[in-house]
């Protein structure tokens, strides 16, 4: 038997509880597992007691299902046992079986799902295989939630692009530099701390040639525990020192540049390698085309998604915030807004192609919350 009615009474507070817990395992794996999708799984037997938990840990590692089957201590509780899990089980041969297919072959009474899979390999054909087996299947369960956590995967399936997160920190009057060019620190250490817990969850961070030169950042994460970013730099003149943090700590190896300099770009014969220092740097350079005599950003986001990154978080200067928007190229925005004024100095967005109040880009689904002195307004492109 088959249920996909989110809106209908057919799930119980008890089902919401343990699909919750599912939703908690499943974020644990942020930064980890991309571009497979963050899933989390909670086994509870038949009289209501949890004999298994388990999320997907890490790419290419057993996946939700499979961990929480680990944990299961007595094999014969899971006789009329209901299995939660946030994402459709998988049907296809990846690196690891499909979990499906083990799942039907369990004595389960029941299998709730939060949301299908929208990956084609898998969607519906994981539910039918369960369904098949006689095991009672019932679809959409805190559905919202379960496609708010894994909003990149569903994007990154739908269009073959990854996800692109704007974080913009500016003044109250809406400035994110001085007239002298200084920005540090407009946000507060609670904000920056927030930031790097993005970092260390999204699949790369992007900025401008002009970011790289004015602020020499690593784009790293320090301020919490997690894995390290890819790090993505727009050098459309391909002309950015060598000596600069991005190309020559640790991490370069994770450096992209982006540059539309084809001249340049081919004075080598490896196009891996960058040009700023080709017997060194260990990173990867990619070659798009111009567009209005500036890198073609939208071809830059496909060329990076073909790298597997299904996320970016952009930390722009003034220049590559307008030209995203301008290109309507970006998804979601996180924006502090600080208890500061400057009164002049750089504007968060220029000349965004906005002439009347009646074509301001209106953002959707908004919300806010205080992160220390600062205001973080969150929405959705």
């Amino acid at each position: 038997m088959l249920s996909k009615d989110p809106n209908t009474n057919s799930f119980s507070p008890e089902d919401k509880k343990w699909m919750r817990k599912a939703l908690e395992l499943a974020a644990k794996g942020a930064g980890y597992v991309s571009p497979n999708p963050l899933v989390g799984c909670v086994i509870v037997s038949e009289n209501g007691k949890m004999i298994g938990k388990g999320y997907h840990e890490r790419f290419g590692q057993a996946h939700a299902e499979i961990n929480a089957l680990k944990k299961v201590k007595d094999v014969s509780a899971l006789r009329n046992a209901t299995m939660y899990v946030t994402l459709e089980p998988c049907a296809h041969h990846g690196k690891t079986p499909p979990c499906a297919e083990k799942i039907a072959g369990l004595p389960l009474k029941r299998v709730v799902v939060g949301m299908t899979d929208p990956n084609p390999k898998v969607s519906g054909k994981g539910i039918k295989i369960i369904q098949d087996a006689g095991i009672t299947t019932d679809v959409g369960l805190l559905e919202d939630e379960a496609r708010t956590l894994n909003e990149a995967f569903i994007h990154y399936m739908r269009f073959g692009k990854p996800f692109v997160i704007m974080k913009m920190a500016q003044t109250i009057d809406g400035y994110v530099a001085a007239p002298d060019g200084s920005s540090q620190w407009i946000s507060g250490k609670e904000a920056r701390a927030k930031v790097h817990y993005w970092r260390s969850i999204y699949d790369a961070v992007m900025i401008g040639r002009n970011t790289a030169v004015n602020d020499n950042p690593r784009l790293t994460v320090r301020h919490v525990e997690g894995r390290q970013p890819w790090r993505i730099v727009v050098d459309g003149p391909l002309l950015l020192d060598k000596s600069l943090k991005l190309f020559t700590d640790q991490y370069e190896e994770k450096t992209v540049i982006v540059t539309h300099n084809k001249e340049a770009y081919q004075s080598h014969g490896d196009p891996m390698l960058s040009l700023l220092n080709p017997d060194s740097f260990k990173g990867k350079t990619l070659l798009v085309g111009k567009k209005g005599g500036h890198t073609n950003l939208n071809e830059a986001i496909t060329e990076i998604g073909r790298l597997g990154i299904t996320s970016i978080l952009v930390e722009p200067g003034s220049s590559l915030a307008t030209a995203l928007i301008r290109e309507n190229l970006v998804d979601k925005l996180y924006a502090f807004i600080a208890p500061k004024m400057l009164g002049g100095g750089t504007r968060s967005v220029i000349g965004a192609g906005i002439n009347s109040i009646n074509e301001a880009i209106e953002l959707k689904n908004v919300t806010h919350e205080q992160i220390g002195t600062d205001i973080l307004i969150t929405g959705y492109f």
